[in-house]
């Protein structure tokens, strides 16, 4: 009889064995999981991917619809509150120690005459409530349904929120940082669709085949890995002609990104294939008649497929920090769009760093989303793997 806890316990559990005690406690009863269910009890133990995950579902869910979570739109300024400090959200009246509703001191901003610096000062007098599900600015959900009701925001048209600052020209920092969002997460998912459309079929192709093929292939992938990664998107990215629309200058930021992205994808996919092109299952599809297009689309990506996932996992924040820093140099996508790296170029000198901290806002949700994605990913990875220890 093993001991509990024992070796022989622990090999149970590593295999996917649950065991259940019958009553006297004599009777052991152990049911087989499958795979699948080996890989969901492993992925939901990892806590911080787990954890990570919620958050990637939270982030996308809140900028997918912008319109509603963020008080104002992208555009909407305010030449009174330029560069105005976090406001403070309160529960408590300071003066008379009472408990209201959520409320908040407007700002009004005064010169110092001995710095000649713009400082704002809350107006204690004027206690202005939160409102939630306010009339606001008219927004589009998912560029379709109009509407014009937002999550939460003043109860005073006249006095404006910003419970992260605004920018030099009085824009809520925090519906800007919303709205950035969608830019600089939809530009990682889209560029690592084309990354794993360009290097699994390349990679695939030139593992199945080898010879000339395989050859020319290295050879140009090598190529393009001998450059600089980031001057090379710099270079690529500065080629966009300023003309384009900034719709088109997006789609070209996406391209750029994926142009060397899809290299090492294409890498280890042929890998995979020289050793998958080699089993038995393949021999017999060949010898079947079966097309190097079935073969390839029925054996051959659906064995590397979990493979595939993983790794265009982890190569999301990789695009997304790519993103951010063409548009904090000043060549990603451009105004009237708004990214995360965009907002970060108010940041660019150490001058507003130091007078206007809280541009450095947006560098905190490129941090968080890079890093959930690399648990995501790590994640992920265990995952694929069931028997591992």
């Amino acid at each position: 009889m093993n001991k509990p806890g024992g070796a022989g316990e622990r090999r149970f559990k590593r295999f996917g064995l649950r065991k259940k005690n019958i009553e006297s406690g004599i009777q052991d009863e152990y049911q087989l999981l499958t795979v699948r269910q080996l890989m969901i009890r492993k992925f939901l133990r990892n806590r911080m991917a787990l954890l990570s995950f919620i958050a990637l579902v939270i982030i996308y869910f809140v900028t997918l619809f912008a319109g509603f979570f963020a008080p104002y739109t992208a555009r909407t300024s305010d030449s009174k509150l330029t560069y105005s400090p976090p406001m403070a959200i309160r529960l408590r009246d300071p003066e008379s120690g009472r408990f209201h509703l959520p409320f908040f001191y407007p700002l009004r901003g005064q010169r110092n005459m001995e710095t000649f610096q713009l400082e704002y000062v809350e107006q204690l007098d004027q206690r202005v409530p939160i409102a939630f599900f306010v009339k606001g600015d008219p927004y589009k959900v998912l560029g379709v349904i109009e509407s014009d009701i937002h999550l939460f925001g003043s109860s005073n048209p006249d006095e404006r929120l910003h419970i992260m600052g605004s920018d030099v020209r009085g824009r809520d920092l925090f519906s800007r940082i919303i709205y950035g969002g969608q830019v600089s997460l939809s530009v990682g998912i889209f560029g690592v669709l084309i990354t794993i459309a360009v290097g699994s079929v390349i990679g695939t192709l030139s593992g199945y085949f080898g010879g000339v093929v395989d050859d020319v292939v290295q050879r140009l992938i090598e190529t393009i890995r001998s450059f600089p990664q980031l001057p090379l998107w710099m270079a690529l990215a500065a080629a966009i002609p300023p003309q384009w629309p900034p719709e088109w200058v997006y789609a070209g930021i996406v391209i750029v990104l994926a142009f060397i992205n899809w290299t090492g994808l294409s890498r280890e996919v042929r890998g995979l294939v020289l050793s998958l092109k080699e089993r038995d299952f393949v021999y017999a599809a060949e010898a079947s008649g079966a097309s190097t297009a079935r073969i390839v689309r029925k054996h051959l990506l659906p064995n590397m497929a979990s493979h595939i996932i993983v790794t265009a996992t982890l190569a999301v924040p990789v695009t997304i920090l790519g993103e951010s820093a063409l548009s904090f140099l000043g060549i990603g996508v451009r105004p009237p769009m708004v990214s995360w790296g965009l907002l970060l170029n108010d940041a660019i000198k150490i001058q507003n760093i130091v007078l206007y901290p809280w541009t450095l806002f947006p560098g905190i949700f490129i941090v968080v989303a890079v890093i959930a994605y690399n648990f995501l990913g790590d994640g992920l990875r265990d995952m694929v793997d069931p028997f591992s220890r």
